[in-house]
């Protein structure tokens, strides 16, 4: 990955930074785009002071077709070209008074807003990112998928934790797994390899305090932990590397063994 362009993101989150030095490690220079624009300074000065890189950060909105197109007009002037493109950024109201409401209730208001960041944000980096792939002859796109865009969400096992996952994440999350089915298969003989990754729970003990939750999601499991957030370290640098140049329009599941019962 040295002196690879990588656009990230949702990178100030805790999947996206933990990509950001991962491939920063390994030699990449990542283009970190969020709208968290205080930690993503942060990571930028981070990953400079450890890696001797050459990250940025950008404070993007990419549900807005501008600031994609901005986007664009920032990083080629700077790097020359972009190599790689991870989707990573999503909608999720986890401080929302009514983000687990029952589904015959839920408000078409966060559902149009997970829509517009979820499906209407990706389309839109997919599309404003893979002109410059299109004209530079290669390029390659990960987008990070969950377990609940290829199976059900399992009501049962959340109880009082509130953790419980909307319908609109998996319904965006699904769209995405078939979204990088049609553009990898679009983009045939372009050079332009296009892959999802599908991750499974990352415990968090801020987030995860819930013991039950997480004995039962555990047990469902054939590893029978959650993820750490290394356990995807491998998998996020071979879909970005030459290492996966055989690889495109797949789906990489890693999550401990959850889809296999």
């Amino acid at each position: 990955m040295t002196d690879k362009t990588v656009v990230l993101t949702g990178s100030a989150g805790r999947i996206g930074s933990r990509f950001a030095h991962v491939l920063s490690g390994a030699g990449a220079n990542v283009v970190l785009v969020d709208i968290e624009e205080k930690k993503n300074k942060e990571l930028e000065k981070e990953l400079e002071k450890k890696y001797h890189t050459n990250p940025t950060s950008l404070t993007i909105d990419i549900s807005k077709q501008s600031d994609l197109v901005n986007l664009r007009k920032k990083i080629l002037p700077r790097y020359g070209k972009i190599d790689v493109l991870i989707n990573n950024a999503h909608f999720l109201p986890r401080t929302h008074p009514q983000r687990d409401v029952p589904f015959e209730e839920y408000p078409l208001e966060l559902w149009d807003e997970a829509i517009s960041v979820n499906l209407r944000g990706l389309f839109l980096c997919c599309q404003e990112i893979g002109k410059v792939m299109l004209k530079q002859g290669q390029g390659v796109m990960v987008n990070i998928s969950s377990i609940y865009g290829i199976s059900g969400a399992d009501q049962r096992i959340y109880g009082k934790s509130r953790l419980n996952s909307p319908a609109f994440y998996s319904a965006t999350k699904g769209a995405m797994v078939n979204l990088t089915r049609y553009l990898a298969a679009y983009w045939h003989g372009k050079n332009i390899r296009v892959n999802t990754l599908t991750l499974g729970g990352v415990f968090d003990k801020q987030l995860h305090k819930d013991e039950t939750f997480v004995k039962k999601y555990s047990e469902k499991t054939i590893m029978g932990r959650m993820a750490n957030k290394e356990d995807y370290d491998g998998a996020i640098l071979f879909l970005c590397s030459n290492a996966s140049s055989y690889v495109t329009g797949t789906n990489l599941i890693v999550d401990g063994g959850w889809t296999v019962w």
